[in-house]
């Protein structure tokens, strides 16, 4: 064999009880399983290279639902922040707005619009245009593999701009082309942003007609819903509705219940799911294990302020009377962009600004609206911010869900980004499962692991079975920990000696190797 791990704990990802045993890997699959007190004449696996487990977890590679990396993946090969927490699998083109399909108009636009999440994509050499050619771009080699959902957000960009009114007929019909299209090249669903312009403007009736499209593809349909503040519950009910409606599997983006309007929530969305998939609904959800949100300040605007897209929503800032206009919709009546919820200054911290100037107030509060405008304005739409607004028995209650899977949102720009971008996966597996005991090892592994495998719809990945994708992660359960914190957001993870994607180390004796075998995970392959 290739390689050969001695006497691991194996914690296989399907929540079972953990065994002893030696797992060989062979051609980048998992060749041999060898349990401790096989029957008697069956031969321990021999190995060019064997690790000593002793006292470690083996487990499947974790799958992280909702990863911002679409440009990161391809600026920088290390990826240690995702890497290094035992991440073999992202799923990127996340809450509706990523870079495929575009033309250069919608290219040049959604650079603009996400700068905060992403960078400018200077760095970048954008030679793709459709999503079959992004995907070709990530399998010229990446740190660990990516799959894609189409971005109904850029979608709506493509095809109709960034008016806020209901798409013509043919408009319609050239974003079902565009969807099916994405769906052929490989993606394995469809994404929303529905409290990003101009996603948002989307009405019931085509986002179902759109999951129809994906539907037929045996894709699912992943929503940012339109709050997850005031009114959380009836936007997650729509989103119930309108997927039963399509047929099309839904899986609900970092499934939050924030805001003070929502505190202790948590199981009234739980028994709204739970009603729904005894009635035969395909539900899915991921969360992160955190308590502030993280995102983009110009976010928070009310979505009539995004009409036009970035250069518009720039004039209306300068112009005093519109700022003002803005300013009442955030503090009085409860902007759409702040999830229907007055804002309170006091909970909101600049994580990252795009220049320089401006990196004084990284890691401060905003003190107000005239400073909110004013970090705009200099920082054309730039800056990220974290959204103190999170509920710690929301976050336990969600977690333990039968349909719960893990998605870090990590959002790696910016100067002080949220730990949850480096710590996530360490953070399930040490605090809450280890120290708090909220999940058991088996189910947190299993959550992270083959959950989401079984909704994205692979069949050799996501457990530690013969002839599975060696996809592998070596920990040490008692002192696997999140380094990242606030204070030192970058920090890397503690115990996790050994990350393979496909065979290959990528993390081996706990640091970085060169290695770049990750690819493109498409629907249908």
């Amino acid at each position: 064999m290739d390689l050969v791990f001695r006497d691991a704990e194996v914690v296989d990802g399907t929540g079972g009880a953990s065994y002893r045993a030696d797992v060989a890997v062979e051609g980048g699959r998992i060749a041999a399983i060898v349990k401790e007190g096989a029957a008697a004449g069956c031969l321990r696996p021999t190995a060019r290279r064997v690790v000593d487990a002793e006292g470690l977890v083996l487990s499947p590679g974790f799958i992280d639902m909702h990863a911002h990396s679409d440009l990161a993946l391809l600026r920088d090969p290390d990826h240690s922040a995702k890497a290094a927490q035992g991440v073999t699998l992202e799923v990127l083109g996340q809450d509706g707005l990523s870079y495929a399909p575009v033309d250069d108009r919608t290219l040049a636009e959604v650079r603009r619009a996400i700068t905060g999440w992403n960078g400018s994509g200077d760095d970048i050499d954008f030679d793709w245009r459709t999503v079959g050619e992004y995907l070709d771009r990530l399998d010229r080699g990446i740190a660990v593999n990516a799959a894609y959902l189409v971005p109904q957000g850029t979608v709506r960009m493509y095809a109709v701009g960034w008016e806020d009114r209901p798409a013509t007929e043919s408009e319609l019909d050239h974003m079902r082309r565009l969807v099916a299209e994405g769906m052929e090249q490989g993606a394995v669903g469809m994404s929303s942003g529905l409290t990003y312009t101009p996603g948002m403007y989307a009405k019931d009736a085509e986002l179902t007609e759109l999951c129809r499209v994906v539907a037929g593809y045996g894709g699912y349909y992943c929503p940012h819903h339109r709050s997850y503040g005031a009114g959380a519950l009836e936007a997650y009910e729509e989103m119930v509705r309108l997927t039963r409606d399509a047929g099309c599997a839904l899986h609900l983006a970092h499934a939050t219940m924030n805001f003070g309007v929502n505190e202790g929530r948590a199981p009234e969305l739980l028994a709204l799911l739970d009603e729904a998939l005894d009635a035969g609904a395909d539900i899915s959800l991921d969360t992160y294990p955190y308590t502030p949100g993280c995102t983009t300040l110009v976010a928070v605007l009310p979505s009539w302020a995004g009409e036009g897209g970035p250069e518009a929503v720039l004039a209306r800032l300068r112009d005093d009377a519109t700022a003002e206009r803005i300013r009442h919709h955030l503090e009085v009546v409860g902007s759409d962009g702040c999830h229907g919820v007055p804002v309170d200054w006091d909970t909101i911290e600049i994580s990252g600004v795009s220049h320089g100037s401006l990196a004084d107030w990284v890691g401060r509060r905003v003190d107000g609206w005239a400073t909110a405008r004013r970090l705009l304005l200099e920082d054309r739409l730039g800056t990220t911010i974290l959204q103190h607004v999170g509920h710690e028995e929301n976050v336990r209650t969600i977690m333990r869900h039968r349909v719960h899977t893990g998605g870090s949102d990590g959002i790696l720009q910016g100067t002080k980004p949220h730990p949850r971008a480096y710590g996530t996966f360490p953070q399930y597996l040490g605090r809450y499962a280890r120290d708090l005991g909220v999940l058991s090892l088996e189910e947190c592994v299993a959550h992270l692991t083959s959950r989401p495998a079984a909704r994205l719809g692979l069949r050799d990945r996501g457990v530690v079975r013969e002839g599975c994708v060696a996809d592998l992660v070596l920990f040490d359960p008692d002192t696997v920990a999140a380094g990242s914190t606030y204070e030192s957001p970058r920090t890397l993870p503690t115990g996790i000696p050994h990350v393979l994607v496909g065979g290959t180390f990528v993390i081996e004796d706990g640091h970085r190797t060169d290695a770049l075998p990750g690819r493109s995970v498409r629907r249908g392959r």
